[in-house]
């Protein structure tokens, strides 16, 4: 059996974040997929075996359960000593981008992308509402990421995985990413690290 089992589906960028993470550090580690589009995570056997919160990832490891992208990747940073940053101030900063991709980059473009492009509910003041917020969010990494290669410091670090889980989804959300040249260039350079891959490649998912 692998060191780490990860509870996922394809389609959650949250949950890629999590696979990418283990593929970079060269972990032991396999998917297991999660229904969530059919209500496994709804369901009371998910929340009263895997994760009361009803969310994927899940990480399995030596009998533990971790659950919340971000505490997963602070978790495997300490542990396999990578991408975690290099002293208090930048592991200051981690924490805090971390908490604004929760708050702001993901959560605004996550929801947007689950609507519009996987659900295909059509536009709304809500879908208006979220493109909005998101591209507000995306205008703030773009100029951060004018003058620096990565968010923190010179090499890439969990702030970085974190932020960038969604953006290597195909589907249509009506933002035009063209016009955020440093954070394409940004996730060329994510995408370029020894041990990357795409998350339809690293996740099984539902058809679709």
């Amino acid at each position: 059996m692998s060191d780490y089992i990860l509870h996922c589906f394809g389609q959650s960028g949250n949950a890629y974040k999590v696979a990418l993470m283990l593929n970079l550090c060269g972990c032991d580690w396999q998917p297991r997929f999660v229904d969530f589009f059919n209500g496994e995570t709804r369901s009371p056997a998910f929340r009263d075996s895997c994760n009361e919160m009803g969310e994927v990832p899940v990480l399995e490891h030596g009998g533990q359960r971790l659950t919340q992208s971000g505490a997963i990747l602070t978790l495997l940073a300490e542990r396999h000593g990578r991408f975690g940053g290099h002293d208090a101030g930048e592991r200051y900063d981690i924490l805090r981008w971390i908490l604004f991709d929760n708050h702001k980059f993901t959560s605004y473009f996550a929801t947007l992308r689950f609507m519009v492009g996987l659900k295909k509910m059509g536009e709304s003041p809500v879908t208006e509402f979220l493109r909005g917020r998101a591209l507000a969010a995306f205008d703030i990494v773009e100029k951060h990421l004018a003058k620096r290669s990565f968010m923190v410091g010179e090499t890439p670090t969990i702030a970085d995985i974190s932020m960038v889980g969604y953006l290597y989804y195909p589907e249509d959300t009506g933002i035009d990413r063209s016009a955020f040249s440093n954070i394409d260039a940004w996730t060329r350079r994510i995408a370029a690290l020894p041990g990357w891959a795409h998350p339809y490649d690293l996740m099984p998912r539902e058809p679709g």
